[in-house]
């Protein structure tokens, strides 16, 4: 097995723990040691990077394509017929990429990124298939929400047939979109429904998903999109949160300029108390997924507050004085608790797998 050179500390560091406890013989802990090699250079993350910037490349060369006006008039006498041949030509394309991606997880599965970069692509022209069915069948109604619907089953369809994580990502991502824009629509695209502007809708969409996702786990079908739906539900979440925290649920901008800010600290407060939970809630399953996103919006929370009540009144030195001794406090504290009774903490396997996944 190769592994990075990060990955490989991790595991030369579990398994002299392991020997020096005892849970290893001298000879298991050398034969486990002889069963991975690590790495100089990550070759795995280069590829994976250099197929992101292909892609990102890919979509420039496209965009500048279509603004040349001697391309766009040949791809519109080419396609003069209906907004439908665009659209089928477009899905027609994005099936031959799955079928590639699909093929080339048979026939060469070491080619992860490859693959899925296949897949990526096929994914873009469904999404194009998707805008141009739109246009054919608009009515001037304005109800393109339905768009994003029928991309959020497409995706979700293709994601469990597959399977595809990435895709499935899409499917998550229309969603979200389905949900922003439909109720928008339903509202007469007002700034509120049902009393809540936008961010505030997406807090509860964001811990709705957080909470369907993180159910995943206990279904086998679903269990590898729980990683990437609890990320994406936490992401609303925390997001829609912070906007909150900002503007409070006012969808105004004139009426949010005459605001007092003691008038936004409930929202501020509301902020923090979810990512110190979602902390607790992390800490307590072991699980470091929701503990980073808790520790990373919470001090982002704290940011935020310091530039809008403390940036004039008080003395940098000193606010970060007062954060870094209540951060200390607060390390000491769970300290203290880490080693009530425990002696030695031994790494369990299941830890050393979570790791190792976090490395990737």
């Amino acid at each position: 097995m190769k592994v990075s050179n990060r990955q490989g500390k991790v595991l030369q560091k579990a398994i002299a723990r392991w020997q020096q406890e005892g849970t290893l013989s001298a000879e298991e802990a050398d034969r486990l040691s002889k069963s991975f090699t690590i790495q100089s250079f990550d070759w795995k993350k280069l590829a994976k990077y250099s197929f992101w910037i292909a892609i990102v490349c890919g979509l420039i060369s496209v965009a500048a394509a279509v603004a040349d006006d001697y391309i766009i008039h040949f791809i519109e006498q080419l396609f003069s017929s209906s907004n439908i041949a665009i659209c089928i030509a477009m899905q027609i394309i994005a099936g031959i990429f799955y079928y590639l991606g699909l093929r080339g997880r048979i026939k060469r599965p070491e080619r992860d990124f490859t693959n899925e970069a296949l897949i990526f692509v096929g994914v873009l022209f469904t999404a194009g298939a998707i805008a141009y069915f739109g246009r054919a069948i608009d009515s001037g109604s304005g109800h393109f929400s339905l768009l994003f619907l029928i991309a959020t089953f497409m995706y979700g369809i293709m994601g469990l047939w597959f399977p595809s994580r990435m895709v499935w990502v899409f499917a998550v991502l229309s969603l979200g979109a389905w949900f922003g824009t439909e109720t928008g629509y339903v509202s007469g695209w007002g700034a509120y429904y049902l009393g809540m502007n936008y961010p505030l809708r997406f807090v509860f969409f964001g811990a709705i998903l957080a909470g369907v996702a993180y159910a995943f786990k206990y279904f086998p079908r679903l269990a590898e999109f729980y990683k990437p739906s609890l990320r994406l539900g936490l992401l609303y979440l925390f997001m829609a949160l912070w906007i909150l925290s900002i503007f409070g649920n006012y969808g105004d901008i004139d009426r949010w300029y005459t605001v007092k800010q003691p008038e936004l600290f409930g929202w501020g407060l509301l902020f923090g108390g979810v990512a110190c939970v979602v902390i607790l809630f992390g800490i307590k399953t072991e699980n470091p997924i929701t503990r980073g996103f808790g520790i990373t919006f919470l001090l982002i929370n704290l940011y935020t507050r310091y530039f809008e009540y403390f940036w004039n009144g008080l003395h940098k030195a000193l606010f970060f004085f007062i954060l870094a001794f209540s951060f200390w406090l607060v390390g000491s504290r769970a300290e203290r608790i880490w080693n009530i009774g425990s002696g030695k903490k031994v790494m369990e396997p299941a830890q050393l797998d979570e790791i190792l996944e976090e490395e990737e």
